[in-house]
């Protein structure tokens, strides 16, 4: 099946099934169940057999799924089996804790250039990175080839520098900023907003 057939809603769970996976191989577990990975996630058995046959079978019936294994599949699957260089922009509290998170380099994911548009913060260093003027910003990730960006400035810039990214060849963008961005087709972005998220679950509040 084509990946352009496949809802995006199956996708959005496939990260979800490899991180459960991550956690019971980091245990020493080998083998495991759609029941059991359902029991852990709030999933139905039944759902996660139907995500997965979209691209293959990967168990055996009786036998459950060979955790190892079946962890590469959705790693090929997500391409995560290879590491994707990242541009982030925006080196305020965000962005500066984005920069030293040790979670992205094991699953897939490098920071590899930082970006801002303050004189004060431009040539200073961030972990490994030295801070770049943001107006650079479409020659750097085109000469490294940057195909992700995270967008960590603020509200009221996040529109110019989504546009600076598509400038340079980025095609997918997670955006920290509380705003929608108007992409090009073809240009996928992802919001992470904690606000929206924490309005969502006031309304099932008493």
């Amino acid at each position: 099946m084509a990946s352009t057939e496949i809802p995006d809603i199956v996708i959005g769970r496939l990260p979800v099934y490899l991180r459960a996976l991550s956690l019971m191989a980091a245990a020493g577990q080998e083998i495991t169940s759609s029941h059991e990975l359902g029991e852990k996630l709030g999933i139905s058995s039944a759902q996660i057999r139907k995500d997965l046959s979209h691209f293959g079978e990967f168990g055996k019936q009786g036998t459950g799924y060979r955790i190892s294994h079946l962890q590469d599949q959705l790693r090929r699957i997500l391409k995560v089996d290879r590491e994707w260089p990242v541009a982030l922009i925006g080196i305020g509290d965000v962005g500066q804790a984005l920069v030293r998170y040790g979670g992205f380099r094991n699953r897939g994911f490098r920071i590899v250039a930082a970006f801002d548009a303050d004189p004060a913060k431009v040539g200073q260093p961030i972990g490994d990175l030295t801070i770049q003027d943001v107006a650079t910003l479409p020659e750097v990730v085109r000469e490294q080839n940057v195909q992700i960006a995270m967008i960590a400035a603020p509200a009221k810039v996040a529109q110019d520098v989504a546009d600076l990214c598509v400038k340079g060849g980025v095609r997918a963008i997670l955006n920290y900023a509380p705003i929608n961005l108007a992409v090009p087709e073809g240009v996928r972005v992802q919001y992470t907003d904690p606000v929206t998220h924490l309005q969502r679950m006031t309304y099932y509040l008493v």
